[in-house]
């Protein structure tokens, strides 16, 4: 890990300790925001930075060309990262919200919001120059490179998706926070229940569409396909079919379809205000067509690569 890059391991090292923070937070302060602890939302974004900033930091030791480039731009992702999940902490430990808060009665809330409003673009902007980067150059194998670049793409569209809608989408309300307060509120993560309610842990809704559910599944996409890419290489040491890694690379590419396929059902579904628990038929559909095409992509490459080895192993000479 000595050649990670040290911002974005600090970051990550940040959000764990937040974590633990929150952990105590759940147990001892029972005050809620909208029916849920006023920890939670700074719990789950203190877990998915830290996640995203120790993949970042990996990622970036593997860059071949303009290192010194993705360091600063790594640096800035970090430095924006801790301001806007510092400001989610201060407002959740204040009691009250962060993101889409109106209150122009109260100073903290005010000096707070430009860096909630701002910190994401800058998040997004500086993952935008690192998806480039690697697009224009290889950083490892086939697999690898496969499953670095389809899980950056899918990150972006991750951070795109939700903020389409938050500037497009109007929702102007009044709610009630932890203290009592009115807080006027203005946007919102979704098309019928605006604030979510109703899913445990991740508070999504379950009366209407909500954008948070695209967002999650394609920010942690690249995870998942840098598991799958370890899974592959590990079994590759006992099938023999497993080691030529065109092949691996295509069973991370159909695995990144099957992921795509996914976060587009979930965000069709959550731009016509059905919520994630409560698919109608034309949703399942989607869903069975996106498992039936993944299925057959990876069923045509095993069974392509097990012939493949078959053959090899037939035109190898006996020994005596």
């Amino acid at each position: 890990m000595k050649s990670w890059h040290r911002p974005l391991l600090l970051c990550a090292a940040l959000m764990f300790a937040l974590m633990l923070v929150c952990g105590v937070g759940l147990v001892i302060d029972g005050r809620t925001l909208l029916g849920e602890s006023v920890w939670i939302k700074p719990l789950k974004f203190g877990f998915a930075f830290a996640l995203y900033a120790g993949t970042l930091a990996w990622l970036l030791s593997k860059l071949n060309k303009g290192r010194r480039l993705g360091w600063w731009v790594g640096t800035v992702f970090a430095v924006a990262a801790t301001a806007e999940v510092a400001a989610i902490t201060t407002q959740a430990a204040r009691g009250t919200f962060s993101h889409f808060n109106a209150d122009q009665s109260d100073p903290i809330t005010l000096a707070l919001v430009p860096i909630l409003t701002y910190g994401v673009m800058t998040v997004l902007i500086a993952q935008l120059i690192i998806a480039i980067m690697v697009l224009i150059q290889r950083t490892a194998g086939p697999a690898l490179t496969r499953a670095i670049r389809a899980g950056l793409g899918l990150a972006t569209a991750g951070m795109l998706i939700p903020l389409y809608w938050m500037v497009t989408g109007i929702h102007s309300r009044t709610v009630t926070d932890a203290n009592g307060a009115q807080i006027p509120m203005y946007q919102g993560h979704g098309i019928g229940d605006p604030d979510g309610h109703g899913m445990p842990l991740t508070n999504w809704s379950v009366t209407g569409g909500d954008f948070r559910v695209p967002h999650f599944f394609a920010l942690h996409g690249i995870q998942a396909l840098l598991i799958l890419t370890a899974v592959l290489a590990a079994l590759a040491t006992r099938h023999a079919w497993l080691r030529d890694e065109r092949v691996r690379a295509r069973l991370v590419g159909s695995a990144a379809l099957g992921y795509a396929g996914l976060v587009a059902v979930v965000t069709w579904q959550a731009g016509r205000g059905q919520s994630l628990v409560h698919p109608d038929m034309p949703t399942l559909v989607a869903f069975a067509a996106v498992v039936l095409v993944t299925a057959f992509t990876t069923t045509w490459t095993i069974v392509s690569a097990k012939r493949a080895a078959v053959d090899v192993d037939l035109r190898r000479p006996a020994t005596v």
